[in-house]
């Protein structure tokens, strides 16, 4: 793998917490999202690794919910902040549940993991052009629903 692989597992594990919100069982799917891409045989090197180690992430996330049938999100941001971040991060984290889980994901992917649209298109099957229109859309309607808190 090119990549530098304990960015690329920190990354991963990142956003199955984001996905699961329940740290040991986001350690458990990111383990074996590299189990799993180590073990296949049928990738070839192509330079889109992190594409691909997404692709099974989000597989595997599914695959949870679909036997857990429950979606949760952390409650609580990790880390110890100061007041006024504090008060900016709740209104934050609000806004973003009001979101839908699409969009939650995509502004996750791209303001937390910091993927460029391009890696998130090859995530969820579209276009570069389709993830700009949608991330887009997503941040005026982000925006709209902090003024609302505000």
């Amino acid at each position: 793998m090119s990549a530098d692989l304990e960015e690329q597992y920190n990354k991963i594990y990142r956003y199955c917490y984001m996905k699961l919100g329940h740290r040991q069982t986001a350690e458990d799917l990111t383990q074996e999202t590299f189990l799993r891409f180590l073990e296949d045989r049928r990738y070839q090197d192509m330079g889109k690794e992190l594409a691909y180690l997404y692709t099974i992430a989000r597989n595997q996330c599914i695959d949870f919910y679909r036997k857990q049938k429950a979606l949760a999100l952390p409650e609580e941001p990790p880390g110890i902040q100061e007041e006024d971040e504090l008060l900016s991060s709740f209104a934050l984290q609000e806004a973003v549940k009001k979101l839908s889980g699409d969009e939650q994901e995509l502004i996750f992917l791209r303001y937390v993991n910091e993927l460029s649209i391009a890696e998130i298109g090859q995530i969820l099957g579209c276009s570069r052009f389709a993830v700009h229109r949608r991330l887009k859309s997503c941040l005026k309607r982000l925006k709209q629903l902090l003024g609302e808190f505000e």
